[in-house]
């Protein structure tokens, strides 16, 4: 059997692109802790003032933990502030009342598509004091431009953790 040059070439180029792209995905799981979002469930978009997603908010769990409960909605995020002390944990539990809006906290790696009926779940430790804003990244409808929120990593000695 005769393998022309070019295509023996062509085979070699293939294989190892192959594996470049193989390595790089295996890199970032393994040394880089690529993840993607856990599941955070579903829940019906029409019932949500029946689920814990009546009270938005931000809970103390105890041991520098929290749990952020938030909703999106046609154009603001609830609650809009959200106040955490330097180094705690913090678990987002995020879906959307409406439509499909986006959720993406600047400086850090959270990065949602919130669609209605689903509920996105990612844990972030935050390390620095300092204003990080929320964004919503998914056209929204004409109000999308005013859909945004802030996290403020304050201090732990002056803080009480609040969502407002």
């Amino acid at each position: 059997m005769h393998i022309d040059k070019y295509e023996r070439m062509w085979l070699i180029v293939v294989s190892v692109t192959l594996g470049i792209f193989f390595s790089a995905l295996l890199a970032g799981a393994v040394i880089f802790g690529v993840r993607t979002p856990d599941p955070g469930g579903f829940i019906n978009p029409l019932q949500l003032d029946q689920t814990e997603f009546a009270n938005p908010g931000v809970r103390d769990m105890g041991n520098g933990e929290y749990e952020v409960t938030m909703v999106a909605q046609m154009w603001a995020f609830v609650p809009a502030t959200i106040r955490v002390p330097a180094g705690s944990t913090v678990t987002f539990n995020i879906t959307s009342r409406d439509v499909t809006h986006g959720f993406i906290i600047e400086e850090h790696n959270i990065n949602f598509e919130l669609v209605p009926g689903h509920i996105a779940r990612q844990t972030l430790t935050f390390k620095e004091e300092g204003e990080f804003h929320m964004i919503c990244h998914e056209y929204c409808g004409r109000g999308h431009h005013l859909m945004h929120g802030v996290i403020i990593v304050e201090d732990e000695a002056s803080t009480t953790a609040l969502g407002e």
